[in-house]
């Protein structure tokens, strides 16, 4: 596909990252040189420099017959204006990034007048998936799948652990019998779709999907009780902060909140009047302490500086902690984040790139399988999606252990009707089936690509790695 991404800050480049491993024709637009530089110096991407606003900047990038643009600069008016330039010069379909909560009420007119196919609001999307975190605290991460029928969570094994040092194929049959998959792995940032033969061990991040009630079993049986969050400690009064608090507020959860600017503390009190809004350096560990850090059941760390996320949570984990979350943009960032155990990282930018993502396969799909949802997991080392099977899928009433499924894919849940199924030998697909795959590594667009069309490898009962 022919692609147009105005902006190339965190956001715009993660996403032309991406979309260019993905083999897509990718144009970045930008009016600051060494954004440009960089971006061409690294990524496989064409670039223009300019306004994205400008009809002939949009003209040189190619916008008279671009298949799909997306504006992620930093002024929502820009990238609401360039969707329309962009629209009427011809482009297919115009996703704009849109992040000042005033806009929100009238998000429908917005679309309708500007000629937005798609707004995405980065900030927002990330504060609702700190709130599933702090709803089930014991998970590191979840996904929700089929309306929250089907949950995919992440857990960090720790020594202890009656999993651990034991291969999934010998737990017991209390754990057999729940509704749920061992579906991905992730050790030391090696991702991998385990089998029956794999052993898990202390240090892993493992991912489990199935239906809620089993998974909360399973944490249970692990010694993980998940225990009610009634206090957050929220450092940081930007955006995220912002949606995040509103959404705590209104299920009655108890906030104190850390800001060094005043007038945006005066603000958050104004919008939160039941929250408690500490005016200083929340990266001040006499202040945490004095403030009671460690008697609130989760802390979020919110600022605009990784950096200090990063060493504030690692502070809050010593103090105690039940649930750390921590906000983190940069990639490069990834080793030292699992060296210091915090598993719960949650990222704008890569969140809004999965959005986008699902949004370009199913354009690219259109003819095929339904994509439903996607999800990045395992620090973006593989893929959840949902499909919905169509007639032109492939394979249809033949049992799975008759079936090749490529190497690192696992089909893990078939929602069929009523029932949640997880698969075994003898289940198969039809018709309108609700389907959710692993992939390691991504790449698929469509139920027919789980399929491995040359001999030589043969999938176990839902697929796996051998």
């Amino acid at each position: 596909m022919d692609i147009i991404i105005v902006g190339s800050g965190k956001v715009g480049f993660s996403l032309a990252e991406q979309l260019a491993l993905e083999e897509h024709n990718v144009t970045v637009i930008d009016d600051d040189e060494d954004s440009l530089r960089r971006a061409a110096d690294q990524l496989d991407v064409m670039t223009v420099q300019g306004n994205g606003v400008s009809a002939a900047s949009l003209r040189e990038a190619g916008a008279n017959s671009a298949d799909l643009l997306v504006a992620t600069t930093n002024s929502d008016e820009v990238n609401m204006v360039c969707c329309l330039t962009a629209k009427n010069l011809g482009t297919g379909y115009t996703v704009a990034r849109i992040r000042n909560p005033e806009y929100n009420s009238n998000i429908a007119e917005l679309r309708r007048n500007l000629k937005i196919d798609m707004v995405i609001n980065p900030e927002n999307a990330t504060a609702i998936e700190i709130f599933r975190l702090l709803r089930f605290p014991a998970a590191a991460n979840i996904e929700t799948f089929c309306r929250g029928r089907v949950e995919l969570m992440g857990v960090r094994l720790q020594e202890g652990d009656f999993i651990v040092g034991k291969p999934l194929h010998a737990l017991s049959s209390q754990v057999k019998k729940l509704s749920l998959l061992f579906c991905a792995a992730d050790r030391e940032g090696q991702v991998s779709i385990p089998n029956g033969a794999f052993v898990p061990q202390a240090g892993d991040k493992l991912y489990l999907i199935g239906q809620p009630e089993s998974l909360d079993q399973f944490f249970r049986l692990l010694g993980r009780n998940a225990h009610k969050v009634k206090q957050v400690f929220l450092l940081g009064g930007g955006k995220v902060s912002l949606y995040l608090a509103k959404i705590l507020d209104s299920v009655g959860i108890r906030l104190k909140i850390v800001e060094r600017g005043e007038e945006r503390c005066r603000l958050i009190s104004e919008k939160f009047p039941r929250a408690t809004v500490i005016c200083g350096d929340g990266t001040d560990s006499e202040l945490l302490e004095s403030e009671n850090l460690a008697g609130c059941d989760a802390f979020v760390a919110l600022t605009d500086r990784d950096e200090d996320n990063l060493i504030i949570s690692l502070y809050a984990m010593q103090q105690g902690l039940p649930k750390v979350v921590t906000k983190c943009n940069r990639q490069n960032y990834a080793g030292i984040v699992r060296s210091l155990g915090l598993d719960s990282v949650v990222s704008p930018k890569f969140i809004t790139a999965s959005h986008i993502l699902h949004r370009v396969r199913g354009m690219q799909n259109s003819q095929g399988s339904v994509m439903n949802s996607l999800h990045r997991i395992a620090g973006g080392g593989a893929e959840a999606m949902e499909f919905t099977v169509g007639p032109t899928t492939r394979n249809l009433g033949v049992p799975l252990k008759g079936l090749r499924l490529r190497k690192g894919v696992l089909l893990a849940v078939i929602v069929r009707g009523k029932d949640i199924i997880i698969p075994e030998g003898n289940s198969y697909l039809q018709e309108e089936d609700s389907v959710i795959i692993i992939a390691r590594g991504g790449g698929i667009l469509d139920l027919n690509d789980i399929y491995e069309d040359e001999a030589g490898f043969t999938s176990p009962a839902g697929g796996g790695e051998r």
